[in-house]
């Protein structure tokens, strides 16, 4: 029988991955989203002629039934820190009263006597805070840093103790930083080519020192119907991209790509005379609370079958590309 999901803020970044693979696999997809500031055009014009995709613009709060399927994939989150920093309640409102009520659907669910579906969450690596040498494993306390995190957790929390509780099916991952065409220009890529385009200086926090493990969104994509397919549950899995390298090393090959013909910064990383790469950059930003180091180890989830494909400086250019050409600020 075909599968039916629902994938909540299935026109935002991630979740446009995840549909896309779940409509490549034959399955229904019942898409849900806002579609706030971050959701993705591109994403919207394509699912909307897919026969086997059906849509509703609502926030996930609102949401009173369910329609029968297997899957709830939630991707629908407020993510940018920064944003956190500023309007707390804006996270604490989708990311942990959001969740709740999706948990109070699928517990009403069993007193219409229909098989429970299965609430697969996107968590993030920030629940477990920093971490300077070593990774952090499935079962290590969660320590979040910023409120973004910390209503990230919450949410994980409640995931567990419903499931526990109430015998609600349950899957939460655990990405590290996902990279990808289609994501808002708030994030660090986009953001850096808006920069470079206005002829802006690119601001980084804590002079670019902090240290993010890349992920591609096709692989978390990939994992996603891997879980899917293994039919797990009430499991945690963390899902990494297995590099890492410090914002300041990102933004750098972002600013040799996006100016190829300087011969100077077009040198061989990690050659690049420094001082003409800070022409670009504002360093003097300091956040509070900046994490230093994510590190994730995904054996869990390997042990499935699931690598990653994708590779950061094979595709970085292409991203680059994409955003040059199709962004309108």
């Amino acid at each position: 029988m075909k599968k039916v999901v629902y994938v909540t803020g299935c026109f935002g970044f991630i979740g446009s991955y995840v549909t896309r693979e779940c409509l490549k696999k034959g399955w229904h997809v019942m898409g849900i989203d806002k579609m706030t500031y971050a959701y993705f055009p591109d994403a919207y014009n394509e699912f909307m002629e897919h026969p086997n995709f059906s849509f509703e613009r609502i926030d996930i709060n609102d949401i009173e039934f369910l329609y029968e399927c297997d899957y709830i994939i939630n991707t629908a989150a407020e993510t940018h820190v920064g944003n956190s920093l500023v309007k707390s309640e804006n996270f604490v409102h989708s990311n942990i009263n959001g969740v709740h009520n999706l948990l109070e659907l699928i517990r009403n669910y069993r007193a219409e006597s229909k098989n429970l579906p299965t609430l697969l969450h996107f968590s993030t690596d920030e629940v477990y805070g920093d971490i300077t040498d070593g990774e952090h494993i499935e079962t290590d306390i969660l320590k979040p840093s910023n409120p973004y995190s910390a209503t990230k957790a919450a949410a994980d929390q409640l995931i567990t103790a419903w499931g526990r509780t109430y015998d609600i099916p349950y899957v939460i991952i655990r990405p590290t930083n996902n990279y990808g065409i289609g994501q808002y220009v708030e994030k660090l890529i986009p953001k850096s080519v808006k920069y470079l385009q206005l002829e802006k200086k690119i601001p980084l926090h804590n002079e670019g020192t902090p240290i993010r493990n890349w992920l591609h969104a096709q692989d978390t994509a990939n994992a996603v119907i891997k879980i899917i397919e293994s039919k797990v549950q009430n499991e945690i899995y963390n899902i990494c991209g297995g590099f890492e390298q410090t914002n300041l090393d990102t933004v750098t090959k972002i600013i040799t790509l996006y100016h190829p013909k300087d011969e100077v910064l077009s040198e061989t990383f990690p050659h690049y005379d420094q001082r003409r790469i800070n022409q670009y950059l504002d360093l003097d930003i300091v956040r509070k609370g900046q994490d230093v180091r994510y590190a994730l180890n995904d054996d869990k989830l390997r042990s499935l079958g699931w690598e990653p494909q994708m590779d950061f400086d094979s595709e970085l250019p292409k991203i680059i590309e994409y955003y040059k050409q199709n962004f309108i600020w």
